[in-house]
């Protein structure tokens, strides 16, 4: 990814996007090649302070939430990495980021209910508040629409879009099954299947009927409507 992109990353389950965020997030060591990121080599680079650069956003990192704890509380102590605020002093300023960054996601009224109490949408966009709360240069989001109803989907897209347009963090990346959850200004997209790269590129150039329909084993219809991407399978004549 280059500065100022905005990527997708589709494939079947089992195809390797998991493991390939947690290598870029500097959560799982290569057997084999390097890795780059932020301009520094993995295994040559403190990956502690690097990490602190890649803001990740999931349901694995939902699952580590304390449930009696607020929103404010958990999109605050990302501020050093931690669950927990009783290992870090806070200043106001911190604070005073944690409910902007929540209100900006959505959460203005939710920012001091117990987490264990809301919603998945807004588990969701607490996790991605908490995820943007270091200042990221990359921010990674493994399939943030999962689990959403339609409502919740459409509003959170509405939110990437905006985020897409800001000019941090300086890069993107979001990983989805769907074609319908992708953002308008995600221009580049990568493909993968049985742990290899099909295609990776501008989306005009990669969602297509051939190369997705090989990674997920269908004939399938690609299309575009209003800048929003569709795939359905192929009538059979």
């Amino acid at each position: 990814m280059r500065e100022g992109e905005r990527w997708v990353v589709l494939g079947p389950n089992g195809s390797g996007k998991t493991t390939l965020l947690s290598v870029a997030s500097m959560n799982l060591w290569p057997t084999t090649g390097s890795v780059e990121v932020l301009g520094e080599r993995y295994g040559r680079t403190d990956a502690r302070e690097l990490r602190r650069r890649v803001g990740f956003a999931g349901s694995a990192i939902e699952g580590a939430m304390r449930p009696d704890l607020t929103p404010t509380t958990l999109i605050m102590t990302a501020r050093h990495g931690a669950f927990e605020p009783w290992w870090h002093v806070y200043e106001d300023t911190d604070r005073v980021r944690a409910r902007e960054l929540g209100a900006r996601m959505g959460l203005a009224d939710h920012l001091d209910q117990p987490f264990g109490t809301l919603s998945a949408g807004e588990r969701r966009r607490t996790s991605i508040a908490r995820a943007l709360m270091p200042d990221p240069d990359i921010l990674i989001l493994d399939e943030p629409m999962a689990s959403l109803d339609l409502a919740a989907r459409e509003l959170l897209l509405a939110d990437l879009e905006a985020l897409a347009l800001e000019s941090r963090p300086r890069a993107v990346l979001v990983v989805s099954h769907h074609l319908e959850e992708i953002p308008l200004g995600f221009g580049h997209a990568l493909v993968l299947a049985g742990g290899r790269a099909l295609a990776a590129g501008p989306c005009e150039s990669v969602l297509r009927d051939d190369i997705l329909g090989e990674a997920f084993g269908l004939a399938l219809t690609v299309e575009r409507h209003d800048d929003r991407w569709t795939a359905r399978m192929r009538r059979r004549s």
